[in-house]
């Protein structure tokens, strides 16, 4: 099925910062290829936490890290808003953007893309995806849209400027994400502490706080709060402000909320589930998905399915969160039943 889909995505997409078909080969059910152009310096992963992250002469400076972050971001805008149907990825991270031999970004592996068909604001699907890059919302509710790539998106940012890994092992043994890390950092203003130190104090501080400002936005809590691709892209082009892209996000009673230029908030996961940080899939058997769309929805997506599962405890169909215990570091709640008095968790 992850064949198919990926080989559908690719057949509709023509964009500078996605990785282009060649080719495939499909005989019977063993025999699968797909074909795409060579790129000589591998993945964003490879060179953060793999075989070229370590050496005196890092190649990733901060130039190509701020190239990678606005390639990657048109690379969504294409997909989310000028593709047709519109297309949701939904496993954007580093290991799925390669770097050609000019460093210049492709986002790639369209296995667990969905198409997204006019007039359907969001999906309900089974969980797919890597630990620690998910939404919220994607992983409680299995609730799918543009949003939830824009939340992994945020992830990676951080990642590219600061060059940990999304979920990283302290030495106590315990495991913590990129954003609890992060947090206390962004909140005292300690910017350039969060900065990479193999680029050895090299970095434009403009840009910086652009980077972070975005990386902020984009993994808000809520969805309708996050800015859409196209916002991202002109906060990181230093072409509006951050705080204007998080007003053009809001939705509902149209207030504008005054915040810092830079605040981001943690989501913490279960602990049984820091205990493997390996991609997420919440199905029980088969390769393919069931998509569980409302057929209300289809006729007008201005009315939001009344659905929650809220009410079952469950670590199952609470994805891969888990059913967790009350913390601080963020109030959640399905933004998909709040016109029908769904109530908020705190994760």
């Amino acid at each position: 099925m992850e064949f198919a889909v990926e080989v559908e995505v690719l057949a509709r997409v023509r964009h500078r910062n996605l990785l282009g078909l060649r080719g495939y080969c499909a005989s019977g059910t063993e025999h699968r290829m797909i074909v795409y152009d060579y790129m000589p310096n591998l993945s964003l992963l490879s060179h953060l936490h793999g075989q070229f992250a370590s050496g005196a002469d890092h190649a990733l400076d901060w130039r190509r890290r701020v190239g990678v972050a606005i390639g990657a971001a048109e690379a969504l805008v294409h997909l989310h808003h000028e593709a047709s149907p519109g297309i949701i990825h939904r496993d954007i991270k580093a290991s799925n953007v390669l770097l050609d031999s000019d460093f210049a970004p492709l986002v790639a592996d369209f296995g667990f893309a969905k198409l997204v068909p006019e007039g359907v604001s969001h999906m309900t699907t089974r969980v797919k995806g890597t630990l620690g890059y998910l939404a919220p919302e994607y992983a409680m509710w299995g609730k799918v849209s543009g949003a939830c790539d824009v939340y992994s998106f945020g992830i990676l940012v951080v990642e590219l400027v600061s060059g940990r890994k999304p979920i990283e092992r302290l030495p106590s043994g315990a495991k913590r994400t990129i954003t609890e890390w992060a947090e206390p950092l962004i909140a005292r203003g300690r910017l350039s502490d969060l900065v990479d130190p193999r680029l050895r104090g090299v970095y434009d501080a403009a840009e910086l706080a652009r980077m972070l400002e975005a990386a902020a936005l984009c993994v808000q809590g809520e969805p309708e709060r996050r800015p859409d691709m196209r916002a991202v892209v002109r906060i990181l082009r230093g072409e509006t402000a951050a705080t204007d892209g998080a007003a053009a996000a809001g939705k509902g009673d149209g207030a504008v909320h005054a915040q810092p230029a830079v605040r981001l908030k943690s989501v913490k996961y279960a602990d049984h589930l820091m205990e493997n940080e390996s991609s997420v899939d919440s199905a029980a058997d088969g390769d393919e998905e069931e998509d569980e769309e409302d057929e209300d929805e289809r006729r007008d997506s201005s009315e939001m399915e009344d659905y929650s599962l809220m009410d079952d405890q469950s670590s199952v169909n609470f994805g891969v969160f888990g059913a967790m215990p009350v913390v601080p570091v963020q109030t959640m709640r399905d933004p998909y039943v709040r016109r029908f008095g769904g109530n908020g968790v705190k994760i």
